[in-house]
């Protein structure tokens, strides 16, 4: 009877236990998590404010709304280049931006934005999700709590917006430029003066003569911004930004936080964002251009011979010089460039090889 009543008990608390498990995991389904993502954007500014807000969106609907997102443009919360920071210390859950802005804490970091002369947008997508490149970015932001994912590319970009033209390589010394990254290094070994600014003040300091000249993205959002306003000349290739990728920055305990779902559901959501900004800029580049140059009298530019030599052989250096900053900066360059190198043999061969043919 002992035996009976201990075997009872038993069950009447195993049942309960596991009662308790259900409801637990229910309330945690039905739980509602209120995020903030702060961007390095304007509020709306056409397809990268526009693509983080479509983040949010996105999070929203696929979660049934579990996980709203609100949206704080540059400024409205934090400073522009204030979002990593914001980030990591939990003033927001997540962040939109771009990896180089973050060189000065993290110098490996700029390889998951864009190198002068590297990966394109295709290229760049196969080493994060099938080449390693995911694993060693969430090593680079390990320490700082964060997470980096792609949530959109601008595809390749414009070389940017002067105010007189550049006829040779005698041009770029003395030139002030807003350019971020490693390729305003690029410049200033050229004999130029780089600029970091937020997208919102690119048009006052140009027009004001802070700056000479200005990259920023290509024609879609640089007619947003009214470029053209305050420089005529308009240079190609954007040889420091040939496919760059936008991130989202997620805090990581936040992340932790949500339920399995949930975090398969925000992972999955900057995946349809990273595409959807990228076929947003090459269905609307085109006819912006158009509109710039037929509208607006821009005169549309390519690099002279002797300043596209001079650029890559540069970048080369620069983006070797990185890797001698740290160790974890050697180990990322070497993952970039390896996979760069691999990729390329097969590209020449079937995207640039075509699109040689097709263009005959």
């Amino acid at each position: 009877m002992n035996r009976r009543d201990f075997m009872t008990k038993a069950g009447i608390g195993g049942l309960a236990l596991g009662s308790g498990l259900a409801a637990s995991s229910a309330a945690q389904a039905r739980a509602q998590f209120k995020w903030k993502m702060v961007t390095t954007w304007p509020k709306n500014f056409p397809g990268l404010g526009t693509g983080a807000e479509y983040l949010a969106k996105l999070i929203g609907e696929m979660s049934g709304g579990r996980i709203s997102v609100k949206v704080y443009g540059a400024k409205e919360l934090v400073p522009a280049f204030e979002v990593f920071d914001a980030v990591s210390r939990g003033t927001a859950e997540m962040g939109h931006g771009a990896a180089y802005y973050w060189k000065g804490k993290v110098p490996a970091a700029q390889f998951f934005a864009a190198m002068p002369f590297g990966m394109t947008a295709q290229e760049f997508n196969g080493w994060i999700y099938h080449g390693g490149g995911q694993a060693l970015w969430d090593e680079v932001y390990a320490p700082f709590g964060v997470v980096g994912m792609p949530s959109g590319n601008t595809g390749v970009q414009m070389g940017g917006w002067f105010n007189r033209e550049i006829t040779s390589l005698a041009d770029m010394k003395g030139l002030k430029m807003r350019i971020p990254g490693l390729g305003g290094e690029v410049l200033k070994r050229l004999g130029g003066t780089p600029v970091n600014l937020p997208g919102g003040e690119l048009y006052t300091a140009l027009t004001s003569g802070t700056i000479d000249a200005t990259e920023f993205v290509g024609p879609y959002n640089d007619l947003a911004f009214g470029l053209y306003k305050a420089a005529k000349y308009y240079y190609y290739p954007g040889f420091h930004e040939p496919g760059t990728c936008l991130e989202a920055i997620v805090n990581k305990t936040a992340l932790q936080t949500l339920p399995k779902d949930l975090q398969a559901i925000v992972k999955n959501a900057c995946k349809v964002a990273n595409q959807d900004m990228l076929a947003e800029f090459t269905a609307r580049n085109p006819s912006a251009l158009k509109q710039l140059t037929e509208q607006h009298g821009v005169q549309l530019r390519a690099y002279p011979a002797d300043v596209t030599k001079a650029l890559r052989e540069v970048s080369v250096e620069v983006v070797a010089d990185v890797a001698k900053e740290d160790a974890l900066s050697k180990k990322v360059y070497d993952a970039y460039s390896a996979f760069l190198n691999a990729s390329r043999a097969y590209t020449d061969i079937s995207e640039l090889a075509y699109l040689k043919a097709r263009d005959e």
